[in-house]
């Protein structure tokens, strides 16, 4: 029981925090609160004495803890895969520490968070992205709860709040996907930007196992195999640009059954190409990077990792500085801006002549993916969107380059699937895998997902299953060939020249 004790003309209550240990009942500023009377020093040292029973009592000294304070000492409290950090931390920097870093992390309110969430709405960003950060936002405002800073977590979303509408208000376009046909012209069209048939190959693997991104790029030359794919590891693209060799998503290590032609288009690329050892990780990848590496071991001083490194902020946000820099704040602006110039940063800088040794997602999509599926290379300052020109023979088309490759060109190409991206060959996977019918099982295995109803626990692959669909995949594949040589009975694109003559 907390009791009263008398300090001249005031009472003070007085309170057991752990044996022989005694507090005294203080304000948000740590001063002790002088009581008129012996009673209401008594309640007051109760109420405390409960909270510590209770592990709810806050530390005056920690009551004035900031958002930004709590946020730099919880980044070294994580034990995650450094892709998650990196993406926590993307989030922090960019959308919550602009609002709440100087707030007293205790007087943060749900009204706060509220504001701040209609602020980031006004800026045009999308729901699913605003659910992300908020989601962040909950998960710190948690961990401050559970030390003892808050007693409740203020971005908790309270049920029957906000604006009421139909389902569909924030319901963002359905997932693009393509048919056996649409895979076969992308992959061809992805060859002839790059240059090599390379990407051909890589775009139909994708669209006829359902990999993912990371899986594609860490798919290593000693898991491809007869008996099957073996999906051990990926390579997660981080920030600084390196390379972060992983497990694959939620640990889904599975083994994905490929026909026979599939097998052949991957050993005979894997012997044309002869992978060597990678300079990040020392192992044979079966596909690399198709622009050439960005010199960053030859060229001298420093990087822009480096640069972010020295300001304590993410690369992604370095670089916002650079190139956006009215949408960063000042503080953090200014941070970014003396590193520079300490460390003596110039941009830009040519390439080397050595290719990169693995693609860069972004570098991917915007230059050989999306130019396939649209016809349009993307608007990359100073550039606008403008359409892919090609030579008109052979067809399908070879794009022009160099100087006035517009004016060189006799036509351009017409869009395959406008809205389609890389990840949406594994939606077209996973769908022509219902159309063929076969069972939800084999798909979540293929597709390295995990069912936990009973329902899954209870049904199992056979082999029969498996054999299902290798057959119908081969029997798409083919006739996506005979569509395609229909059209042409050649290709500019090597791999697929040789499948076109094999079929006359």
């Amino acid at each position: 029981m907390g009791y009263a004790e008398k300090r001249g003309d005031y009472w003070r209550g007085r309170y057991k925090i752990e044996h022989g240990k005694y507090g005294t009942v203080s304000d948000e500023h740590g001063r002790t609160i002088r009581f008129r009377t012996k009673r209401e020093a008594e309640r007051a040292a109760n109420d405390e004495e409960a909270k510590v029973r209770a592990g709810r009592r806050r530390d005056p000294a920690e009551s004035r803890t900031t958002f930004g304070q709590f946020v730099s000492r919880w980044y070294a409290a994580q034990d995650l895969a450094a892709s998650t950090l990196q993406n926590y931390k993307r989030h922090i920097e960019e959308h919550l520490l602009p609002t709440f870093e100087h707030s007293v992390i205790a007087e943060i309110t749900a009204t706060d968070v509220a504001t701040w969430e209609k602020q980031e709405r006004a800026l045009g960003y999308a729901e699913s992205s605003i659910k992300t950060w908020r989601a962040t936002l909950h998960l710190i405002l948690a961990d401050a709860v559970d030390e003892g800073l808050r007693d409740a977590n203020p971005a908790t979303r309270r049920r029957g709040r906000g604006k009421r509408a139909g389902r569909s208000r924030n319901r963002g376009p359905e997932k693009a996907v393509t048919n056996p046909i649409g895979i076969l012209l992308l992959a061809e069209r992805a060859a002839l930007l790059s240059g090599r048939d390379d990407e051909f190959v890589a775009v139909v693997l994708k669209g006829y196992t359902g990999m993912r991104w990371g899986e594609l790029v860490g798919l290593e030359t000693q898991y491809v195999r007869s008996a099957g794919l073996r999906v051990e590891w990926q390579l997660y693209e981080l920030d600084t640009g390196e390379f972060h060799r992983c497990p694959p998503k939620d640990d889904s290590h599975r083994t994905l059954d490929l026909p026979a032609w599939l097998f052949e288009l991957l050993s005979e690329h894997i012997a044309r190409t002869q992978p060597q050892p990678c300079p990040c990780h020392g192992l044979k990848y079966v596909f690399r990077g198709y622009r050439p590496a960005n010199g960053a071991a030859q060229r001298p001083g420093p990087k822009l990792a480096d640069v972010a490194r020295r300001a304590g902020v993410s690369i992604g946000t370095a670089s916002t500085v650079l190139n956006r820099p009215e949408s960063v704040r000042e503080m953090t602006r200014a941070k970014v801006e003396v590193a520079a110039e300490e460390l003596g940063y110039i941009r830009g800088g040519g390439p080397s002549g050595e290719l990169a040794a693995h693609w860069r997602r972004n570098s991917f999509t915007t230059w050989l993916f999306r130019p396939a599926a649209t016809g349009w290379y993307a608007k990359k300052a100073p550039q606008d969107a403008r359409p892919v020109p090609v030579l008109a023979d052979p067809w399908p088309g070879v794009p022009a380059r160099g100087r006035n490759a517009a004016g060189r060109a006799d036509s351009c190409w017409l869009p395959i699937a406008p809205r389609l991206t890389p990840h949406g060959l594994r939606h077209t996977h996973k769908t022509t895998m219902v159309e063929l019918g076969i069972p939800a099982k084999l798909m979540d295995e293929r597709m390295g997902h995990e069912d936990g109803s009973i329902q899954a626990r209870y049904s199992h692959v056979t082999p029969d299953m498996r054999q299902r669909l290798v057959v119908g995949l081969s029997g798409l594949w083919e006739a996506a060939l005979t569509v395609r040589r229909e059209m042409a009975p050649g290709s500019p694109v090597a791999a697929l020249d040789r499948l076109l003559k094999t079929r006359t």
